[in-house]
């Protein structure tokens, strides 16, 4: 029986490995799709007004770098969407090797 509850924690502990690296992954990957989104918005509300995907694009893409480069400049912002992530990574690990005790005590 005792392999079997050490299986089940394992299994949990996978689990939270999961969530966590799932949640880490959507985390860093909203930081790169967001401008990319916003590139590929303005070029459709371009064509709205009947300009040409290539110069919807010339004039999308020096918009949304001012705006990442405006907010860059926004003092602590990067620091503090960074340090989200990361407080997100090792609050990942601490939750995850909390199972080792439990597995520990399963065993004895």
């Amino acid at each position: 029986m005792k392999k079997v509850n050490v299986a089940l924690v394992r299994l949990l502990q996978f689990l939270v490995f999961v969530v966590f690296t799932f949640t880490v992954l959507v985390y860093f990957s909203a930081m790169v799709l967001l401008p990319l989104d916003a590139v590929a918005i303005m070029i459709k509300f371009f064509g709205l007004f009947g300009l040409n995907t290539l110069i919807g694009a010339l004039i999308a893409i020096p918009v949304v770098g001012y705006l990442a480069m405006a907010a860059y400049k926004i003092p602590g912002l990067a620091k503090m969407l960074i340090d989200t992530g990361l407080d997100l990574v090792s609050t990942g690990k601490i939750r995850v090797e909390a199972f080792n005790s439990i597995v520990e005590s399963v065993k004895a």
